[in-house]
């Protein structure tokens, strides 16, 4: 990186509701999801910015934040020697105005008495609810290079996918020319989404705030700041993810994933890329680790049990069951007789004797009684679970009350 890590601020946006990863952000925000065994979804954005060199860190809340909070506080609040390094939770204030946040560009608007306080040479503004690895320094040099007031990363994809991100029109020199939310583009071609991550020089994004506040709009990026830019032909670049590269990247993953699992079928899909003996996303790099909590938990115990291409976190004991291609959390009870295939059980759930899963995401905390039977008949489980669109069954998180063993 070509500029000092104590010229950036970032500010990650993890205030989404997540509406359509019902039931898991039944009681959370979407940045809170737990991912793959041991992880919470927005441990990546805030991996990559610390593997980046980018240690001055605000997390943006809002919406059933208390879960995310406790995750930072007891994962990510470790005190430091300087000051400028710090991952610090920040509540809606209503500073500017008695009102929750109208759009992203108005999280940061509101808050931006941190950026005068910091007084950064640039702005990270990143997204807390995508699953993805990225070299973040690579983007800083590439804004220098660029002599960029704002640099945005895009995702290069099939253009079928339109309609469910912010397109974004480039120039040959990458400058953006156009931006638009959702559109439906037709015929086969590639287009470059907008991953939600964003490069600001901080004079830049201070008057581009202040000239939004001043104007009868929705407060978002997306929706209004960046396509206005456009249009005014301002200095703002893309930088093609496709190009980026972390350390240590086996040859056999996908070179660029990302994933943003706004739904509960991206969400399954996205934990069963990190099984085979060749995952296309393969967590096991110590040259870019991704952090997560630690529960102090023993080694997982199995005895008598089968296990095949699956994730067994810690803690957990497995006895006389046979798991297939599946996700089991920490500290998870499994007895005699279970079955479970194609599923992610989250952490402290007891799935008791005999039990058998296919296809489920049960959240943390659940008791499934003996001979269960979810995920095999879709009229029962939409009774007593939640039938995703998908064919997914979901069980709604437990209570810690009902948690024993």
């Amino acid at each position: 990186m070509k500029t000092q890590t104590g010229e950036i601020l970032s500010m990650v946006m993890a205030g989404g509701r997540g509406e359509r990863l019902y039931p898991l952000t039944l009681e959370r925000t979407k940045p809170s999801v737990p991912y793959g065994g041991k992880y919470r979804i927005i441990d990546f954005a805030l991996s990559n910015l610390i593997n980046s060199g980018i240690y001055s860190i605000y997390v943006l809340v809002q919406y059933k934040s208390q879960s995310l909070i406790e995750h930072i506080r007891t994962t990510w609040s470790k005190g430091g020697v300087l000051t400028k390094h710090f991952v610090t939770v920040v509540p809606p204030q209503m500073r500017k105005k008695q009102e929750w946040y109208r759009g992203t560009a108005d999280s940061i608007y509101q808050n931006i008495n941190l950026v005068y306080d910091f007084k950064p040479r640039f702005v990270a503004i990143f997204a807390g609810d995508h699953i993805y690895r990225m070299n973040i320094s690579e983007m800083v040099d590439y804004h220098l290079r660029k002599k960029a007031h704002l640099t945005i990363s895009v995702m290069p994809m099939e253009s079928k996918y339109s309609s469910q991100f912010g397109i974004v029109g480039i120039d040959d020199e990458s400058r953006v020319k156009s931006f638009e939310e959702k559109p439906v583009i037709s015929g086969k071609k590639n287009i470059f989404a907008s991953m939600g991550n964003y490069i600001f020089d901080t004079d830049f994004l201070i008057d581009v705030l202040e000239e939004d506040a001043k104007r009868d709009t929705s407060r978002d990026f997306g929706k209004d700041i960046i396509p206005h830019l456009a249009k005014k032909h301002a200095k703002v670049y893309a930088y093609d993810f496709s190009k980026n590269r972390i350390p240590s990247l086996n040859k056999y993953e996908s070179p660029f994933y990302w994933k943003d699992v706004g739904t509960i079928a991206s969400y399954w899909q996205a934990n069963m890329d990190l099984l085979g003996r060749e995952p296309a996303l393969d967590l096991d790099n110590q040259a870019w680790p991704i952090y997560a909590s630690n529960l102090d938990s023993p080694p997982a115990r199995i005895i008598g049990s089968e296990i095949e291409n699956s994730l067994i976190c810690e803690g957990s004991k497995i006895y006389g069951a046979k798991i297939k291609n599946s996700i089991i959390g920490r500290a998870v009870k499994v007895e005699q007789g279970c079955v479970i295939e194609d599923s992610i059980v989250m952490d402290f759930t007891h799935i008791h004797r005999n039990s058998h899963l296919k296809k489920v995401i049960t959240d943390r905390f659940n008791i499934i009684d003996n001979d269960s039977r979810i995920g095999y008949n879709k009229k029962d489980d939409s009774k007593n679970y939640y039938l995703d669109s998908s064919g997914i069954t979901v069980v709604k998180r437990g209570s810690r009350k009902a948690y024993y063993f």
